[in-house]
Parts: C-alpha cells; sequence; structure tokens
C-alpha cells in the first residue's frame, strides 16, 4: 500500500498559461494553492488584507499524507528542520495518569512521512512566499483585501480594496482561502452551516519543560477529564496547552495572568509563575459551507468553507487537501484536458462530502469523549484505548482514520477512482529542470 505523489518542485513550467487565478487569502490553504499552481505554470494572484504574514500560532500539527503533498512541492524538506518530529502521540486519563500510546511507525509503507509534524502554521505560509518569489508568473498583493466579485463569461472580476482606493483585478477563477469570515462566501450568499460552541478555547505557550514532569509524557497528548481537560503539544521551542473556558466568562478574565497561572498550575503544581510566551482565546465553530462552488468560476477552500473544533489537528490539513484537490482540477481546466463543470462539481462533491462524513464527524466525536462527564462514555473510551494497546489490527485501523489516509481514500472514490490502496495527487506533464 503506498501513499503516491508526483513531484512537482525542482521544475520548469511551460510559458505560463491564461488569466491568473486570484486568491483570497495567503494563509496556509492559499499559499499552497498559489505555490502549486505556479509550479504547474498557472499565473496566480494573491490577495490577503494584512499587511504583512501573521505569526498565527493557531494550527500546528501536520499529518503524514499532508507532508507527502507538501513533499511534492518542495516544502516538507524546508519546514521538517523547523518542526519537530512526532512519531506517536497519546491518549491519557488526567485523574489516573492511565495512558495509551498510538504508534505512528505503523504506516511504513503506506507513508514517506510516518509521523506528525509539529511546525507551527505561519512557518509554512512564509515559507512557500519565499518560494512563490522564483516564480515571475506568482504575485502575492499584501494589504489588499477582496471584497467582492462578478463573473463574466469566462473570467471574474474581484473588487479589491487596499486601504485607500478599490479596484477591479480580473481572473479567470477565483478561489476564497479567506477563512472563517470569508467575504468571498458573503458575497455569494453561502450559507455556513452549523454551531458555534459556547466555551472558547484557551491556547497558552510556556517553556515549562512538562516532559520532565509527567512520567511517559509524549510530543502530542490528548488528556481526558470531566472537569478540566486539556491538549498538550509541543514545538520546537515551546509546549502549547489548550484548555476549555467557562461559557459566561469575561474574555478579559480568561487571558488575564491570574487565570492562566491558576490553569496551568492546576495541570502542575510548580515553584513561582510559569513563563507565558502567547495566550490566545478564540471561539471554536463546527460549520460548512452549503457548497464549495458559490459560482461557476468561484470557489472556496480550508476555513473559509469550512471549520471545526481542533481536537485532532484536521482543520488546516483539510483545508490543505482542499487545496491540492483544487489544484489539480484547475491545472486540468486551464490546460484543456478536462470539462470545467465536470471538474468544479467533482471538487465539491469530493472535498465538501468528506468534510461532513469524516472531518465534522470525527472532531465532534473527539470534544464528546474529551469533555464527557458521563460515567459510561468515560468506560466505553478507556476500553477502547485499551483495545487499541492490545491489537496492532486495531491500531492500523485507528491510525488510518486519524491521520486522514483513509478520508484521502474515500475522497477519491467518489470521484469514481478504483477502490484501490493507492492515492495518486496528478500533476501535468513538464520537463525536470
Amino acid at each position: 500500500m503506498t501513499l503516491a505523489m508526483d513531484d512537482l518542485s525542482g521544475r520548469v513550467p511551460d510559458e505560463p498559461r491564461g488569466k491568473p487565478v486570484l486568491i483570497a487569502g495567503a494563509g496556509p490553504v492559499g499559499c499552497t494553492l498559489a505555490l502549486y499552481l505556479a509550479q504547474a505554470g498557472i499565473p496566480v494572484i494573491v490577495l490577503d488584507q494584512a499587511e504583512g504574514l501573521p505569526i498565527d500560532l493557531r494550527a500546528s500539527t501536520f499529518h503524514p499524507p499532508t507532508l507527502d503533498m507538501l513533499d511534492a512541492l518542495g516544502l516538507t524538506e524546508k519546514l521538517i528542520p523547523q518542526g519537530l518530529i512526532v512519531r506517536d502521540f497519546q491518549f491519557r486519563e488526567r485523574a489516573t495518569g492511565e495512558a495509551v500510546n498510538i504508534p505512528l511507525c505503523r504506516l511504513n509503507g503506506i507513508t514517506a512521512h510516518p509521523y506528525r509534524l509539529q511546525c507551527e502554521q505561519y512557518k509554512l505560509t512564509r515559507t512557500a512566499i519565499e518560494m512563490l518569489n522564483d516564480y515571475p508568473h506568482a504575485e502575492v498583493r499584501m494589504g489588499c483585501q477582496v471584497l467582492g466579485f462578478r463573473e463574466r463569461a469566462d473570467s471574474v472580476a474581484a473588487l479589491v480594496f487596499d486601504g485607500e482606493n478599490e479596484s477591479i483585478v480580473e481572473g479567470g477563477f477565483l478561489v476564497g482561502t479567506d477563512g472563517a469570515g470569508s467575504r468571498i462566501r458573503q458575497a455569494s450568499g453561502t450559507l455556513f452551516e452549523g454551531l458555534t460552541y459556547p466555551e472558547r478555547f484557551l491556547v497558552v505557550s510556556t517553556t515549562f519543560p512538562f516532559e520532565r514532569h509527567f512520567d511517559d509524557l509524549r510530543w502530542v497528548n490528548y488528556v481526558s477529564d470531566p472537569d478540566e481537560w486539556c491538549v498538550m503539544l509541543k514545538t520546537v521551542d515551546l509546549w502549547r496547552v489548550q484548555f476549555p473556558t467557562p461559557p459566561d466568562a469575561d474574555p478579559g478574565e480568561l487571558l488575564s495572568d491570574e487565570y492562566i497561572q491558576d490553569r496551568l498550575q492546576r495541570l502542575h503544581p510548580k515553584d513561582g509563575d510559569y513563563d507565558v510566551h502567547h495566550r490566545t482565546l478564540y471561539k471554536v465553530h463546527q460549520r460548512v459551507a452549503e457548497t464549495y462552488r458559490v459560482a461557476p468560476r468561484v470557489l472556496l477552500a480550508g476555513d473559509a468553507a469550512h471549520v471545526n473544533n481542533p481536537l485532532g489537528g484536521m482543520g488546516m490539513n483539510g483545508g490543505i487537501h482542499d487545496a491540492f484537490s483544487l489544484g489539480e482540477k484547475l491545472v486540468e481546466i486551464i490546460n484543456g484536458s478536462a470539462p470545467l463543470d465536470e471538474r468544479l462539481d467533482l471538487y465539491d462533491r469530493q472535498r465538501r462530502g468528506i468534510c461532513i462524513a469524516f472531518i465534522q464527524a470525527r472532531t465532534q466525536e473527539n470534544k464528546r469523549i474529551m469533555e464527557s462527564k458521563d460515567a459510561a462514555v468515560r468506560d466505553a473510551r478507556r476500553e477502547r484505548l485499551r483495545a487499541l494497546a492490545k491489537s496492532q489490527e486495531e491500531q492500523d485501523r485507528y491510525i488510518m482514520e486519524t491521520s486522514m489516509i483513509q478520508s484521502l481514500r474515500d475522497c477519491a472514490r467518489i470521484g469514481g477512482d478504483p477502490a484501490d490502496d493507492t492515492i495518486q495527487v496528478h500533476t501535468t506533464n513538464r520537463k525536470v529542470a
């Protein structure tokens, strides 16, 4: 069983073809899509309302198939030195200390990267933008927000505001990767169906070496507790701890030194205050756009199309999978090798379908189990984890799901691909330099 990828990096594209693809949003999904298209010889213009790339610490987990995809762009080899390789992850009961480790080495032979990479998402965007500088047909415009669009017969006119003036930028296609509050989605009138959780999530980063004070702690740990569950993730320099917060609490109080120190001290009592480097409080949603193709030549991807709670690290990864799926189809359309409507409708069916069937379902279940106060639910979770610890077959099935490899296989089947064990990302034929 293999996860097969064509190598896109290091190739010399033919003369750029067609009108540029306009990408609203320079986050990890928009930058990945831009690099994919640029390496295929497709002109791209990335537009982002921020004046510079933000240091966003929200997402930091890259799953194995995502690393395989990014490797095809030449990105993975640049990200690995900036991150931390995680070869297994852990489920832990906070009250008892009982722990089960899930070994990602079980993916040997299925993926070229049988591990997670803990690497903050801003490192991906920064690296991708640097690589885009090598392509004269790729342009990144910061401080430019896409407010809306109008479709023409064979193009899209985007209304862009640069902080002082409005202008029209024309492209062959427009892709909204502009986050949960997407102006592209809103301008199209597309519903963003789902729910917002009443509680916010608090993420705190500290240099404190938790690994020296918890027995058998891994670099990624899901700590279950009916009163105060948490997630503990290690990056190169910091430990990141994620807590739920009371729904009716004042945001200022939740971000205060007193509150944060109290939460960390309850996790692990120590002398003196914790050294806190970052703190972020954010709302958590489970929403999916009613369609990812909001107009004939206008698409959504990433958080503009779907948002979910972060338990399992599937949001950014799912968005990057959107970028590869859409990038492949846009290249085929622009090269004249596939019909526009058929391929873009397939993108919607594949990626929206798998988001609802897998990403939304899995992340909601993760949250329910982590926080459940129901003794029966908690007992069932413990039994499932013990079964995982004993059975390699159960481990394999579980790892295929949580690594998102199975969802990619299911996604391919939606397109009518043979139901085999190979995932292939197809690209245009180009000469290798």
